[in-house]
């Protein structure tokens, strides 16, 4: 990270008292919170993120703001981190930076502690570090500066990033979109498509170097024609680049008996599209179940009926029949 010229451009802590809470609102360290810096003037117009473009080796530099509407002085601690998706697609940092958030800085002011050091001649110098603590006082809101020194060999394309603040026992973020300029690919592919139930589970995979808002269409045809046929509709991820993700779509109706074929087709800016295919087979097990079952007691019950049929027509012919005697005499 290019120190020098972090420090020559003077990047330090700016405070500036904001607009007090009310007496009566009893805010505590718990009610602080961190945004993209706005300018006083423009406190209308809020940033919902830092977004930052360069090239490959440039050094850019934006701010945020952490907003201490309490009665007590906030210790807060910054870092960079990469963004990342969480298994359903919701948004979550990485503990570990190798991107975006190994490539962010701060400025730190070296104090007493290096002076005790014996390491008078940079006592007072702004150093590049990246992590930094800020104190906040009572209603007021600290500007920190940041910097994203891109390498010299960065990917073009999208690098989400953020910066972390922590304090209180809780952290919170500020999202960062920084594209690197050059040629970039808008790709995804949608595989693992499963029925089961009432839902539709799938993956979506961002194989290109931008983040993507995938829109999904979904249609399923049945033995007698079609069952589904759902439109293009935005989901609710933001997919960043090389990012896997598992959703499912629900099916409330789906066949009680079928044989069916489900396509999940998926697009996004850019031209990226994919679709993918599965069939299944519908069948009330329970039911079937229950005639299986009544079938099979129906069969016992001819099966027994039969043979005590053959046993009762066995015993009669087996017995010995009774022979006649005549009886001849006189009649005294």
């Amino acid at each position: 990270m290019p120190y020098a010229l972090f420090a020559a451009r003077a990047l330090g802590l700016t405070l500036a008292l904001s607009v007090a809470a009310p007496a009566t609102a009893a805010l505590g360290a718990d009610g602080w919170s961190v945004v993209p810096s706005t300018s006083t003037a423009d406190r209308a117009g809020a940033r919902p993120y830092v977004y930052a473009e360069g090239a490959a080796g440039a050094v850019l530099q934006d701010s945020v703001s952490v907003l201490n509407p309490g009665p007590e002085p906030l210790t807060v601690r910054l870092r960079g981190a990469d963004a990342d998706n969480t298994a359903d697609g919701a948004f979550t940092v990485r503990s570990r930076s190798s991107d975006t958030g190994a490539w962010i800085g701060f400025a730190r002011e070296t104090g007493t502690g290096d002076r005790a050091a014996g390491d008078h001649a940079d006592a007072g110098r702004r150093v590049g570090v990246r992590t930094v603590e800020v104190r906040v006082p009572a209603r007021t809101r600290a500007d920190v500066p940041f910097t994203v020194s891109v390498p010299a060999g960065a990917t073009p394309g999208d690098h989400p990033g953020a910066i972390v603040a922590s304090a209180g026992g809780r952290s919170s973020a500020v999202r960062v979109h920084l594209r690197v300029g050059g040629p970039t690919l808008s790709a995804l592919t949608v595989e693992h498509v499963t029925v089961r139930h009432d839902r539709i589970s799938y993956q979506l995979v961002n194989r290109g170097t931008t983040v993507l808002a995938p829109r999904l269409a979904v249609h399923a045809e049945g033995v007698l024609g079609a069952l589904l046929d759902r439109a293009p509709r935005a989901l609710p991820v933001e997919l960043l680049p090389g990012r896997r993700v598992t959703l499912s779509e629900p099916w409330h109706d789906p066949p009680a008996l079928d044989s069916v074929d489900v396509r999940l087709t998926v697009t996004a800016a850019g031209g990226a599209r994919d679709s993918s295919a599965t069939s299944v087979r519908f069948v009330p097990w329970g039911p079937v179940a229950g005639v299986a079952g009544a079938l099979a007691a129906v069969g016992a019950l001819v099966v027994v009926r039969r043979r005590t049929r053959r046993g009762t027509g066995r015993g009669a012919a087996g017995e010995e029949p009774c022979a006649e005697v005549e009886l001849t005499g006189a009649v005294s």
